[in-house]
């Protein structure tokens, strides 16, 4: 089968899962949280340990902090799943939001007509995202996290199955 049908399998359930998140998007926001909640947790715990073996005591005292504040923010996520999804979606709402802002300026900035308008529409596209997710929380935080991931699902999927095919026809090389 080779490298391409590994890739046709990942694919195939990329998009089965981009499927089931899209069809449950409450239980995939609860999977977005907890994957959250643990990774905060295990990388807070990584940085207290590499924290307690550095050099000197300025390092190490805001290397165990900030692992602190993220076993913090990991154990929050995972023991309140709900109130972690709104504090997730609200992030989400404010990164769409400044993200379209500032591609709304570098937009202004840029002389080439086409790119210009491309950037600027990418920012209108991105700031009214954020707005929509911000003006309707709380009721965004139950299904936004999951309808992002079914997204990412199903275009990595989808992705993966062109590039299958194309492995498959020859048109890529399997370096």
């Amino acid at each position: 089968m080779g490298n391409w049908g590994i890739m046709l399998i990942i694919g195939i359930l990329g998009v089965i899962a981009g499927l089931m998140a899209l069809l449950n998007p409450f239980g995939a926001s609860l999977v977005v949280t907890a994957i959250a909640g643990w990774s905060f947790l295990i990388l807070g715990i990584l940085q207290i340990i590499d924290g307690l073996r550095a050099q000197g005591w300025s390092g190490k005292m805001w290397s165990v902090l900030l692992g602190v504040v993220a076993v913090f923010l990991g154990v929050n996520l995972l023991g309140e799943p709900l109130k972690g999804m709104l504090v997730l979606t609200t992030l989400v709402g404010i990164m769409f939001l400044v993200s379209g802002l500032f591609k709304l300026m570098v937009g202004m900035q840029i002389e080439n007509p086409q790119l210009k308008w491309a950037v600027m529409f990418s920012g209108i596209i991105s700031a009214f995202l954020g707005f929509m997710v911000l003006s309707n929380l709380p009721q965004s935080a139950a299904s936004m996290l999951g309808i992002l991931l079914a997204i990412e699902l199903l275009s990595n999927g989808i992705s993966m199955i062109a590039l299958a095919l194309a492995r498959k026809e020859g048109a890529m090389s399997d370096a």
